[in-house]
């Protein structure tokens, strides 16, 4: 699957990396690196980040919409060097998640959908609530869950029934995944704003500062919740071995020194779920389960935290991030991608390009695919240099090759290394992409005094 797959009794292994950080409507920092943990051996194969109260003052908001925010433009500008692309994203007001991954899997990512569900101000607002976004990954439905929960220490009933109320409503197009919990794998995480109950501040301060965070667990609100309510229970969650992340001072390790003094908290979370089997599986142990869909599905998936922490580092807000890392153990369904693209020949702006495409299994194919020429190292679906429609008026046969000609004038006068990938517009993802390939410099590109004529690689001998 990527240099971060390895095999495990028959199954692949991918890495995946989250995080979850209330942002208190800062900017980003300059270097989010330490965040991604990006030289992590074996290396990441997918990052997701859920990020709560991104700035959504309503200028700023707007404007966010007709361009990518801050936040997702210093993640973008961090991964895509490192070969990550961002597969989509969603955002209600503050609330933002973000899926990227190895370009690799891009074509065997596929019916991505996202959703969101307000429940700030009876409903209305979105300051509170969720936003989800699911796909197929390998033929394997998983769903991740970004909320932001009802604040303040009373209200722990409240954030459990805004939670149920988020499962309920949230719906999806696949009839056999119509509702979160129908997916084989669902994380929830982001500000659950559950507090730690009864304990006073004296006491909360120095059992942190002792390192015996293991006092606090039982009076952990989310902890205490899941004793009364079956469906949390069905959620797992690693131990709560790092400080609790809410509230510090900003740019500080400072826990709260303002008037109001607020307790420490676990307020930022990430849990899992694995859908149940009938009957229910036995687990490997307290942090891994399998899924094997009532026995009828012979691709089991299998969920496997390394690491759950917070990082102490960043003080752009008042809560610390929390990274939760794992390993995903699943047969693939299928490793075959949907469309087979390739260049043809030597590709240069001296001449019009060609490419060549294939069908290689039936799909809700459109008339509105369209094959993109892209940079390697791009950023998302929508960062080509150049793209052409598959078909105008009708969609070719299985396993039929189809010749695509491209401009000259829509090919990169520099040259480099380059990739094609054929969007679905149904599909709403890229299911094919070609082996990187090389655009030759072109004799305009020393014309026009864009590159020395030394550099033209022999094109304008």
């Amino acid at each position: 699957m990527s240099g971060g797959k390895f095999r495990s009794g028959g199954r692949d292994k991918c890495r995946l990396h989250m995080v979850t950080w209330n942002v208190a409507t800062a900017e980003p920092p300059e270097d989010v690196r330490s965040l991604l943990h990006l030289d992590v051996q074996p290396p990441t194969d997918l990052y997701v980040i859920g990020l709560q109260e991104v700035n959504a003052a309503p200028v700023r908001f707007i404007s966010d919409l007709m361009v990518e925010d801050s936040w997702s433009h210093v993640f973008m500008d961090t991964l895509a060097p490192r070969g990550f692309v961002k597969v989509t994203s969603v955002r209600m007001q503050g609330l933002l998640l973000l899926i990227f991954a190895k370009q690799i899997h891009l074509p065997f990512i596929r019916d991505i959908e996202t959703t969101y569900t307000r429940t700030g101000i009876f409903g209305y607002w979105g300051n509170k609530g969720g936003v989800s976004l699911r796909f197929s990954f390998y033929g394997h439905m998983v769903c991740f869950l970004n909320c932001h929960l009802a604040a303040h220490m009373n209200y722990a009933l409240q954030r459990v029934d805004e939670f149920e109320y988020i499962l309920d409503t949230q719906d999806f197009d696949t009839d056999d995944t119509r509702h979160v919990q129908d997916h084989k794998v669902v994380f929830w995480f982001g500000d659950l704003n559950f507090r730690i109950a009864d304990h006073g501040l004296h006491f909360l301060r120095s059992s942190i500062n002792s390192g015996r965070m293991n006092l606090l667990w039982s009076k952990d609100q989310l902890t205490m919740m899941k004793k009364k309510e079956p469906f949390l229970q069905e959620f797992e969650e690693g131990p709560l071995n790092f400080k609790p992340t809410y509230k510090f001072d900003r740019n500080s390790d400072t826990y709260d020194t303002s008037g109001k003094k607020r307790k420490p908290a676990w307020t930022d979370r990430i849990l899992w779920r694995i859908k149940p089997q009938s009957p229910p599986a036995e687990e490997e142990d307290d942090r891994a389960s399998t899924s094997t869909d009532n026995g009828q599905d012979e691709y089991p998936i299998q969920v496997i935290q390394d690491k759950y922490t917070s990082d102490m580092s960043y003080g752009v807000s008042d809560h610390k991030p929390v990274i939760a890392t794992f390993s995903l153990e699943l047969r693939k369904c299928f490793d075959t991608t949907l469309v087979h693209v390739s260049p043809e020949g030597v590709w240069s702006a001296d001449q019009d390009a060609v490419l060549n495409y294939t069908v290689q299994e039936d799909f809700m194919s459109s008339t509105w695919d369209w094959i993109g020429l892209y940079k390697v190292g791009f950023k998302s679906p929508s960062d080509y240099e150049t793209f052409v429609w598959v078909r105008e008026a009708e969609l070719p046969e299985l396993n039929e090759v189809i010749q695509v000609s491209l401009d000259k004038e829509d090919i990169p006068l520099l040259g480099g290394q380059y990739v094609l990938g054929y969007y679905s517009a149904n599909m709403q993802s890229i299911v094919g992409l070609s082996a990187n390939f090389q655009i030759l410099e072109s004799k305009r590109a020393v014309m026009e005094g864009l590159v020395p004529e030394k550099n033209l690689n022999g094109l304008n001998k």
